[in-house]
């Protein structure tokens, strides 16, 4: 029996609480902006500080994971990031407010680096792992929306933070009770990554930092802004906090799904055709959702979220695919270092941009710019890299 059999259930359990914990605000944002009598673009920047932390904090979690313990930091994680939302929970003013959001980007940083790290160490499939580890992911963004509308609706917004940050301390308690310490990282442990030349693997990387700046902004500023669309777009479909929290919970949901397709692909068709493929339907996409109302807006965001998330396990299939496990969580560190660093930029740039006569609409054909960025990366990205054998 494998004694391990929690480890994967339990990581994809915790990319569904790191995310949820992220996106808890933009939905409260909303509520707060009535309470507080301020407006939406003032109120928002409060989350930026998360979305920084988010991304810088990534490194140094990913450099411990691999110089003290992975499962260390997960338990971190789990006891950290549920400490922060009952903190935030009880914040009484803006800087309040921000301050509790940036302590909990802090710790939402160690999931994607030491998670991901520990989930393809030596997965049978990685597309597959990825792919089921990215649904539960978004359908932490699903539940963000629509948890925190619902609470709201019922027990107000502070509810928005206890609940959840009660759920990340069972998780943790949960973690250390049911799965054991896989021990330290083997040095020398290659039992994934392809072993290419230095030119071709510079290449390699520089393509994926390109792809994953650009899709990180895109992956944030959709995910953020969504509550907002919905509630200035889709005013016909719904006049309740929770009503905007289950519209963006429907879209999250089906969208989730892109990745465990996307999962399976990564396993059967070469990555440069699929990053080329992915980002050729994200530029129309976001190009349209610019100037919808209503229902169209509604089935324009689930076909544009369905190719936002696929491009997700994408990015990590490189890492899984060329990286050595013993230098896994240090690289994944880097990636989203950039990928949720830079995604920080997608909430002064909704702030902006809302603020124009465009609105949304501006924002959304700035992002189809970015995707474009992506598109010119993929293709330069090697068809087949050539691996070379491994000598003793």
């Amino acid at each position: 029996m494998n004694s391990n059999r929690w480890l994967a259930p339990y990581i994809n359990i915790g990319h569904f609480l790191d995310h949820l914990a992220m996106l808890i605000f933009p939905t409260v944002v909303l509520a707060l902006a009535r309470d507080w009598d301020r407006s939406y673009s003032e109120l928002l920047p409060l989350t930026l500080g998360g979305f920084i932390a988010f991304g810088a904090f990534a490194l140094p979690a990913g450099w411990l994971a691999d110089h003290w313990s992975r499962y260390r930091m997960m338990l971190v994680f789990f006891f950290g990031i549920g400490a922060s939302l009952v903190i935030t929970g009880f914040a009484n003013s803006p800087w309040e407010i921000g301050a509790g959001l940036t302590l909990v980007g802090v710790f939402a940083a160690i999931y994607h680096p030491v998670g991901i790290a520990m989930l393809v160490a030596a997965p049978t499939k990685l597309g597959a792992a990825l792919g089921w580890n990215g649904l539960w992911g978004n359908l932490g963004l699903a539940a963000a929306a629509l948890i925190s509308g619902a609470l709201m609706d019922v027990l107000g917004w502070r509810a928005a933070f206890f609940v959840p940050g009660a759920l990340c301390l069972a998780a943790g308690v949960g973690f250390l009770g049911m799965v054991p310490d896989p021990g330290p990282v083997k040095k020398g442990a290659r039992s994934i990554g392809l072993h290419i030349d230095r030119r071709t693997m510079t290449r390699i990387f520089t393509i994926l930092l390109v792809a994953t700046a650009c899709g990180g902004i895109i992956f944030n500023s959709t995910t953020v802004a969504m509550p907002k669309v919905f509630d200035e777009r889709l005013r016909e479909l719904t006049q309740s906090n929770f009503g905007v929290g289950a519209l963006v919970a429907f879209v999250y949901t089906l969208a989730a799904f892109a990745q465990v397709a996307m999962g399976a692909m990564i396993d059967r068709f070469e990555l440069r055709r699929l990053m080329i493929g992915i980002a050729l339907v994200q530029i129309p996409l976001l190009a349209i959702a610019a100037n919808l109302q209503g229902w169209a807006m509604l089935a324009a965001a689930v076909a544009m979220m369905l190719a936002v998330f696929g491009q997700i396990p994408l990015n990590d299939a490189i890492v899984g695919k060329y990286c050595a496990d013993e230098y896994r969580a240090r690289v994944l560190a880097v990636r989203y270092v950039i990928s949720l660093g830079v995604a920080a930029v997608g909430v002064p740039l909704i702030a902006l941009l809302h603020r124009t006569e465009g609105g949304f609409r501006n924002v959304f054909l700035v992002l189809a710019a970015l995707a474009a960025g992506m598109l010119a990366a993929s293709l330069f990205f090697p068809a087949r890299p050539v691996a070379r054998p491994v000598t003793a």
